[in-house]
């Protein structure tokens, strides 16, 4: 292993991968795919830690003025000429990840998105002493990146929901160019607040900054958005008329977030590993997006990283330290027999068919078991194996996602098992009350919890 590249665990800055010398999966084919399949503003859904951060620290990277033209050297992108002369370093960047704004509160949150805001606003310090700017829009700049004695920055709500609007309205007139705008994590902040009680006033704060931003705004050139979800457009797209979204089963893009066989078989081969192509392909491959199958690159980088220490180590779930598995404990306390079933054939191998629903709002993923279905698919647990109708056919990627569900499975039977003395006092008395319905429902969840699932 003498002299070759270290891998990328981790990392997700692409400077840092091109200049530090780890291994980069050339993922710059999307630029270009980005120019020539225009649309103004761009919604990428993929589940995490398929490459969509380092995506954007790519594009960022190629886009923005001052840029390091050297970091494309060797790569793809650097083959298209003409394209590199017209658009790298050409343009104003704001590029900002909402995965941290998050908090018990709603106030909470807000600081984060205050701090995650105001820290981008920093960037361009030089604005505070641009000749290009009116004392008045520099006085706006600066309400942009005050803070207080601890630190905080002081922005007023007004200016956070206007804030991206108003610093790309700045670069536009100090460079004479339009800004591209990009954000990552876009649906983190939802997540987190209807997980915490206060979805409706984030919801509204970031369907004022995303209007702000990316409806008519005349300093726009293009903006690209990631998330797990795609939330509806009425929740906070309202009036977005230019939004192209790019989800699991789109075949635009389809190979650029994950890596695909060639692209894995190229790094074993690299790091000496070609034999251990058969357990990598069946504990991380598996995914479906558009008509690329891929696998999760977390995975891949992490077990060859494993593999290059020893060499007989065996396959590890990486996942479930990366990913919140909250949505599907929440899966599984909500099935009914039908359901579990189902997660048993799933478990299986087998194969279900549902209709995905891949526009929701998180206030509709509990009126109905089927929504939960949908975001399991959007969000890693399952994939698609092709169409029937309007219908998917459902199944789990892999085997690292199979031994995390029946670990999940596994402990939330631990934890009914603490509740059997009052489920047997349930049971025995929906016999004298004449409860037919309930004898069946307890018999039942016993039948699953104790004949069906002490899988494998």
């Amino acid at each position: 292993m003498t002299g070759k590249k270290k891998l990328p665990i981790g990392i997700e800055s692409f400077e840092e991968i091109r200049k530090e010398g780890f291994y980069y999966v050339d993922k710059t084919g999307v630029i270009g795919q980005l120019l020539e399949k225009w649309g103004k503003v761009n919604l990428f859904t993929r589940p995490r830690r398929f490459g969509k951060s380092l995506n954007m620290s790519m594009l960022k990277a190629f886009f923005e003025i001052g840029g390091d033209p050297g970091l494309f050297e060797g790569l793809k992108i650097s083959e298209k000429k003409e394209l590199c002369e017209k658009y790298m370093g050409q343009f104003p960047v704001i590029s900002i990840s909402l995965k941290n704004v998050e908090g018990l509160s709603f106030e909470a949150a807000k600081k984060a998105l205050k701090d995650t805001l105001g820290v981008e606003a920093r960037r361009f310090y030089f604005l505070e002493q641009s000749i290009k700017l009116t004392d008045e829009e520099k006085e706006s700049y600066k309400a942009l990146i005050g803070v207080d004695a601890t630190g905080d920055f002081q922005m007023s709500d007004t200016a956070m929901e206007k804030d991206l609007l108003r610093l790309s309205a700045l670069l536009r007139k100090h460079y004479g160019k339009q800004v591209i705008l990009l954000i990552d994590e876009y649906d983190v902040p939802l997540d987190k607040a209807f997980q915490y009680g206060y979805y409706d006033e984030m919801v509204s704060l970031l369907r004022n900054m995303f209007g702000n931003a990316l409806k008519t705004n005349p300093n726009l050139y293009f903006a690209v958005l990631t998330g797990c979800l795609r939330i509806s457009k009425e929740s906070i797209f309202t009036g977005l008329n230019n939004l192209k979204v790019l989800t699991l089963t789109d075949v635009r893009f389809d190979e650029y977030f994950g890596f695909t066989d060639t692209e894995v078989e190229d790094m074993l081969e690299y790091y000496g590993l070609s034999e251990h192509y058969g357990e990598v392909k069946e504990w991380y491959d598996g995914y479906r997006f558009g008509n690329v199958e891929v696998y999760c690159p977390w995975d891949v980088i992490n077990y060859c990283d494993l593999l290059k220490a020893d060499p007989n180590a065996l396959p590890q779930d990486y996942w479930s330290n990366t990913s919140g598995n909250a949505m599907v404990r929440r899966f599984i306390d909500k099935a009914d027999t039908r359901t579990r079933d189902e997660i048993e054939r799933l478990i299986a191998g087998d194969e279900i068919v549902k209709e995905i629903h891949q526009e929701l709002t998180y206030n509709e993923l509990d009126s109905s078991i089927e929504n939960l279905w949908s975001v399991l698919f959007t969000t890693g647990y399952l994939t698609q194996r092709g169409q029937e109708g309007k219908k998917y056919r459902l199944a789990i990627p892999n085997n690292e996602i199979r031994e995390l569900l029946i670990s999940q499975i596994r402990e939330w039977f631990r934890d009914v098992s603490r509740k059997d003395g009052e489920t047997l006092n349930q049971f025995c008395e929906a016999f004298p009350d004449q409860n037919p319905k309930k004898i069946e429902e307890i018999f039942s969840d016993y039948l699953w919890k104790n004949c069906k699932v002490m899988l494998g």
